[in-house]
């Protein structure tokens, strides 16, 4: 198994959760406010995860982050677009999921269209409003933060929004949500959905359209 990536320095405490077998137990949570998700998430687990990011969103925007530590670019103080850091991370074979619920915003799908193939997959549900980002299967982020500058704590002092979330490599707290995750990646909570009608493209048949032609883009 691949080495997980270092524990951020912040403070840490351990309280009790209740997994869905009711079993009580201590769990180990690093808190994360404003800031913190910038420092923590995005520039050091993100940005050195070395098997795979899930991410889950309800709104997509455009991200601009540092770059890289010993670059020109750093050394002027320039910033680059989260896309560039998915790039990074697709060409060393990182596997990229962005599960988002509302359109993405216009600068982030100019972005896009500027790469011959995106760097990460994609699919949309309606109803996804969960805020979540597992790190090789080895380090999970829950909390109020959407995919966005302002969300991530990349926009300035008295700019970005106040969030909090936690971070964890509590193994069945990774397992619960990585299963709810590929639940709705794969379609398996579609049959059931009563918003389907409504839907600009179900996953149950983009699964089962993958499925038939063999394809995996993953």
């Amino acid at each position: 198994m691949s080495a997980r990536p270092a524990r951020p320095r912040a403070r840490a405490r351990n309280v009790e959760a209740t997994p869905r077998t009711q079993l009580k137990r201590r769990v180990e949570l690093t808190l994360l406010r404003d800031r913190a998700h910038y420092d923590a998430l995005v520039m050091g687990a993100v940005a050195n995860a070395r098997v795979s990011v899930w991410i889950a969103t309800a709104n997509v925007k455009e991200l601009r982050v540092e770059a890289p530590i010993g670059s020109r670019a750093r050394a002027r103080g320039r910033y680059m677009s989260f896309l560039d850091l998915l790039d990074a991370l697709a060409a060393r074979g990182v596997e990229l999921r962005l599960l988002h619920a509302g359109v993405p915003s216009r600068a982030f799908r100019a972005e896009l269209r500027r790469r011959p193939r995106p760097p990460i997959e994609m699919r949309r549900c309606p109803r996804v409003h969960l805020k979540m980002i597992a790190v090789d299967g080895a380090l999970l982020y829950l909390g109020s933060a959407n995919l966005t500058g302002a969300g991530l704590g990349a926009k300035g002092e008295g700019r970005r929004n106040f969030e909090a979330g936690v971070l964890t490599d509590d193994d069945l707290l990774l397992d619960e949500m990585q299963a709810t995750f590929e639940a709705i990646w794969t379609g398996a909570e579609c049959k059931g959905c009563r918003l389907r009608p409504l839907c600009p493209a179900p996953l149950d048949a983009l699964e089962k359209s993958r499925c038939a032609s063999g394809r995996d883009d993953r």
